[in-house]
């Protein structure tokens, strides 16, 4: 961390927390920090505020693998914020003494037809954007796996396997395995439409793709983390594990398992 100096804060503004935003940003110059006002010119970039605003500052600054994101709470320590703002002494010292880890969290890559792609750190969803089920065909690599049809799927990383998809009674899945989960949003079982029924896991070696079947619902809503994308026509959507990795900061004794715990037990 020593080499690591230049840091901008990402935060929302007008805040009512700016007092003590303003003096996190004097006790980091007081530490021999650099604040920059662009996120291009970091390499520290601390969010404030919550699990949602730490997914919204990796997502604003373009999923950056040459930085350090650091999680900076507000209220209660979340599953990507080690830190508390109330605790800046403290969160300065472990980053300067060398008492964090580095860890690298996977990303998922989604690509609509041949047109756009994105990324995702948490989940991507598609649902339906109208009280209608939708019908979607889910293929695995080149192999037809079965038709879906009801309310929708959220595909999630290890570190969203916490968020949406544990609602849904998928798996809770360790960060250090490379791999995605495919968990399903109410679906349609009865003797005309069947479908897996538990979630599943894919390796990092395997490719899900998802077709629409024009049953009159082929507008769905992409959910990229906590943000929303309608569609519309498209024919197919395609996810994969990427080779982009999210570089977060921890504390050495607050690993995944210790936050599962911790809000969940």
């Amino acid at each position: 961390m020593p080499e690591r100096k230049n840091i901008h804060f990402f935060y929302r503004k007008g805040t009512q927390l700016q007092d003590k935003i303003d003096r996190l940003k004097n006790i980091a110059i007081d530490y021999g920090f650099n604040l920059v006002d662009h996120f291009r010119d970091a390499n520290i970039i601390a969010s404030i505020g919550g699990d949602g605003t730490f997914l919204q500052a990796v997502r604003k600054t373009g999923f950056l693998e040459d930085v350090l994101y650091v999680g900076v709470s507000t209220g209660q320590l979340g599953f990507y914020c080690d830190f508390d703002i109330d605790d800046i002494s403290g969160m300065l010292d472990a980053m300067l003494n060398e008492q964090i880890e580095v860890r690298r969290y996977p990303t998922i890559k989604v690509q609509i037809d041949k047109d756009s792609s994105f990324y995702c750190l948490n989940e991507c969803s598609i649902r339906s954007g109208i009280i209608k089920t939708l019908s979607l065909d889910l293929y695995i690599d080149d192999l037809f796996f079965e038709r879906f049809k009801g309310d929708g799927m959220v595909i999630s990383t290890p570190t969203g396997s916490t968020a949406y998809n544990k609602s849904l009674n998928g798996s809770i899945v360790d960060p250090m395995l490379s791999c995605m989960q495919i968990s399903e949003v109410a679906s349609i079982n009865n003797n005309h439409y069947r479908t897996l029924g538990s979630s599943f896991i894919l390796s990092s070696a395997r490719a899900l793709e998802i077709r629409m079947v024009d049953d009159g619902n082929t507008s769905p809503i992409i959910g990229m983390d906590n943000e929303a994308l309608s569609i519309r026509n498209n024919e197919f959507i395609r996810i994969e594990l990427s080779g982009k990795r999210i570089k977060t900061v921890k504390l050495k004794d607050n690993s995944f398992w210790h936050k599962v715990k911790r809000s969940f037990l």
